[in-house]
């Protein structure tokens, strides 16, 4: 299993690549992978952090420990005495999250950012979730805290004869043997953190997550692998979690052998992780799991192979691409994806993906990607697959795709298109294991200090359409025609009186997800538009909404409330979104070498707030730019005049000439 999570800060406009998240940035972030095994899996997580730095030097190598420690959200102790944890300095800080207790220096070594608690408690649930599935072919029972009751029913329905027939049955009543938390499991799953930082997720896995055989914490910076020691005393874990001082890229090469693969893998660097990606696919274990994650880039393609695309789909895009890189770098070595679940949540995303061997589905890769036209004007976009796949029994024919789905012009609005991608078309998530996590988490509710969020998250994951890529949003819509925007419960009540199928997008408070074509979306706000009209006559005849509104609408919307309308994560209101937690809430600027801090972000606001203006207004502003009007002969304001009247170029230039 491979994990990787993609910051989406501007992740998909020119530092976009995850956002997203980034955005895939975010990400995203997140970037993962897998193994030669026929039948194993693994588990791998993939961040976000340079690995620049001499190990001379403090640095956190993780995004987890890449933030200033909130006394509002981190559980700041007091500091226990030497007598009852030897080795604790005065100028440290103990920070309890989940049931690990981690080190830090100070302030002003070592960052904490407690707004990621919820991406590792999900990933505690998810890694739960795989290990289950995978050591139940194994003949052993996981053994969660909080499940007891859960697992004691589960036993006895197995054992009865009418559960004979249940799915999984057989699984269970095959358990020969258990694994509980904290215990090392024989023939559970393997664990490697490649930029482990202070080793709070490695610890966080070993005391939360059974079958668990073995975890290796690994970073580049020697001081930070002595506070991983630390750490792991403190939480008394060396049973199971062992520090690493190396590269985490060659540590992954080293390991791509069959018999060294991990089977869960955690890379979070602070910045892309494209440079990971390669060695991730080749040591992780078959049908491994993956969740990537990864700051912005630069330029998308550069990183990812994809042109990512500035628009309101921004978010899912992110997912796609990252899901797009992946298949690409496993389909080198003849391996694929199979996304397991693929979120966008805050400012990165995370996605998490099996990955297995097979040479005949590898070719079937370039039917799942697809290239994307998003028109400048209306923002419709179409979906073209890069390859086709036709089926004659039990052969299969692969073929180029035919195309393009769009004329010169677009058909709504007349205006160009503009082309992104490739990205991943196929489903990013497997709704069956998404509702395995779902009920776990439901079942055992006190497991996590955020489970009323992530039950929110997966409900929504849960009711999205799984094969209809990308979304549209209701302010986008309205925007473009230039009316008020109808309700989510109005718009999705006329989707389904249509015919059509609709549902919500966890990775946007405002988006609609639907196989309806564009022509039906544009007839539903055309007819919004006769009950909510706007002012015609103020349109520029060339605009998209004079040319949309132009034409009369083919389909009569019907705007009536339906009952199905609503979905039930939405009427239980369940926590799907989430309110910023504090001011500067987001992702920070990357630790400094040597452990300094980073000016406070308020202050630095402060201090920055109308520095533009101030520089217009100063008195030695534009003495360096030459007056145009001077040049020309005809400037009235003589000295006085804000811009430069020196002949300095144009002599130069009459000397050379």
């Amino acid at each position: 299993m491979l994990v990787n999570r993609v910051r989406l800060v501007r992740y998909l406009v020119r530092r976009t690549v995850c956002a997203a998240s980034i955005v895939v940035r975010r990400a995203v972030w997140a970037e993962c992978l897998l193994r030669d095994t026929t039948g194993e899996n693994s588990m791998m997580e993939m961040g976000e952090e340079s690995q620049a730095e001499s190990d001379q030097t403090w640095r956190s190598n993780g995004s987890d420990q890449c933030q200033k420690a909130s006394p509002v959200e981190a559980t700041v102790e007091p500091l226990p005495n030497s007598e009852t944890l030897p080795g604790i300095k005065t100028e440290e800080t103990v920070i309890s999250e989940g049931k690990a207790k981690i080190i830090f220096p100070s302030a002003n070594e070592v960052f904490y950012n407690p707004v990621q608690e919820f991406n590792r408690d999900l990933t505690c649930a998810v890694i739960t979730e795989f290990a289950r599935q995978q050591l139940i072919s194994k003949g052993i029972l996981v053994l969660v805290p909080g499940e007891e009751d859960r697992q004691k029913i589960v036993v006895n329905l197995t054992e009865s004869e009418s559960a004979g027939t249940a799915a999984g049955s057989g699984d269970a009543s095959a358990a020969k043997r258990t694994a509980s938390v904290g215990e090392k499991c024989e023939g559970g799953i393997r664990v490697l953190e490649g930029l482990a930082a202070s080793g709070l997720r490695s610890i966080r896995f070993a005391k939360e997550v059974p079958g668990i055989h073995s975890i290796v914490a690994n970073d580049f910076s020697s001081r930070a692998v002595e506070l991983m020691k630390r750490n792991i005393e403190l939480n008394g874990v060396g049973h199971l979690v062992t520090a690493s001082l190396a590269d985490a890229s060659m540590l992954l090469y080293e390991s791509k052998r069959r018999w060294d693969r991990f089977d869960v893998i955690d890379l979070d660097p602070y910045g892309s992780p494209s440079q990971f990606i390669d060695a991730a696919v080749q040591a992780v274990s078959e049908g491994d799991m993956a969740v990537m994650a990864g700051n912005s880039g630069e330029t998308c393609y550069s990183k990812y192979g994809s042109m990512s695309l500035k628009s309101k789909f921004c978010h899912e895009m992110a997912l796609r691409i990252i899901l797009h890189n992946l298949d690409l770098r496993a389909n080198c070595y003849q391996r694929y994806i199979v996304p397991v679940l693929s979120v966008s949540v805050d400012f990165y995303i995370r996605v998490f993906v099996q990955v297995f061997s097979g040479q005949a589905k590898v070719k079937a890769s370039a039917s799942k990607q697809a290239l994307i036209y998003n028109c400048v004007g209306c923002g419709t976009f179409h979906i073209q697959r890069m390859g086709k796949m036709v089926s004659h029994g039990n052969n299969s024919k692969y073929t180029a795709s035919t195309g393009p789905p769009v004329g010169a012009e677009c058909e709504h609005c007349c205006q160009k298109h503009l082309l992104g991608g490739p990205i991943w078309a196929e489903p990013i998530h497997d709704q069956g294991f998404v509702k395995r996590v779902l009920q776990s988490v439901e079942h055992n509710p006190k497991r996590f200090k955020t489970s009323d969020r992530i039950l929110g998250m997966l409900s929504m994951v849960k009711e999205e359409l799984p094969d209809c890529p990308l979304y549209h949003t209701m302010d986008h819509l309205s925007s473009v025609i230039r009316s008020n925007t109808p309700s989510l419960l109005q718009m999705r009540s006329a989707l389904l009186h249509a015919g059509y199928r609709v549902s919500l997008s966890h990775a946007s408070k405002k988006a609609v997800k639907t196989d309806a074509p564009s022509s039906v979306i544009w007839d539903i706000m055309r007819c919004w538009e006769r009950l909510h009209p706007v002012k015609r006559e103020k349109l520029s005849p060339h605009s998209p909404a004079f040319r949309i509104l132009s034409k009369e609408p083919v389909l009569q919307a019907c705007f009536d409330i339906r009952e199905d309308a609503n979905p039930k994560s939405r009427k239980q209101g369940l926590k799907r979104f989430q309110e910023n937690p504090e001011a500067n809430w987001g992702p920070k600027a990357r630790a400094r070498a040597g452990g300094r801090i980073h000016q406070p972000l308020e202050d630095k606001s402060k201090r920055l707030q109308n520095k533009r203006k101030q520089k217009l207004n100063g008195p030695d502003y534009g003495k360096t730019i030459p007056c145009k009007k001077f040049r020309e002969g005809n400037c009235a304001h003589g000295e006085e005049c804000r811009y430069s009247h020196h002949k300095a170029n144009e002599t130069s230039k009459g000397t050379d000439q």
